[in-house]
């Protein structure tokens, strides 16, 4: 079992949606690699962008992301994405216990659209997962 228990984690998460907020995506990272707990390693307010360029090659981690997009000229939408992320280079114990600690994850960071699992960085290229969200946000009169 992951332990999510740092008070942080969900100040991060409540930062995150909150609209009174620039920042839009939160980082945990696991403490060291023998630890099952996990911290706020980093927040940003650059999207996903500034995420891929957070995340460590050698770590698996997890983020939680709003996005905004336009369905229209007139209007922006806001969704949330959680990633999975494991990195190239993540050592195999570690990656056995992702799908266990993801749903212990999922427990903390719970309201989102969409799950992308990211592998390489360019997993988390921007509109790939727009057009995932607006697929996963129902009516949709521009044809995706």
């Amino acid at each position: 079992m992951a332990d999510l228990s740092d008070p942080q984690i969900d100040e991060a998460y409540q930062d995150v949606r909150s609209d009174k907020s620039d920042t839009n995506w939160l980082l945990l990272d696991y403490e060291s690699d023998r630890s099952d707990k996990l911290r706020v390693t980093q927040t940003g307010t650059g999207g996903l962008a500034e995420l891929r360029d957070a995340l460590g090659d050698s770590k698996a981690s997890y983020a939680y992301v709003r996005v905004t997009f336009s369905n229209d000229k007139e209007s922006q939408r806001e969704k949330f994405i959680l990633v999975v992320w494991i990195g190239p280079g993540c050592k195999v114990m570690r990656k056995a216990k992702i799908s266990v600690h993801a749903a212990d994850v999922k427990q903390v960071l719970r309201v989102y659209s969409i799950e992308v699992p990211a592998r390489e960085k360019e997993d988390l290229k921007e509109d790939p997962i727009v057009v995932k969200l607006r697929k996963a946000g129902g009516a949709s009169y521009d044809g995706v």
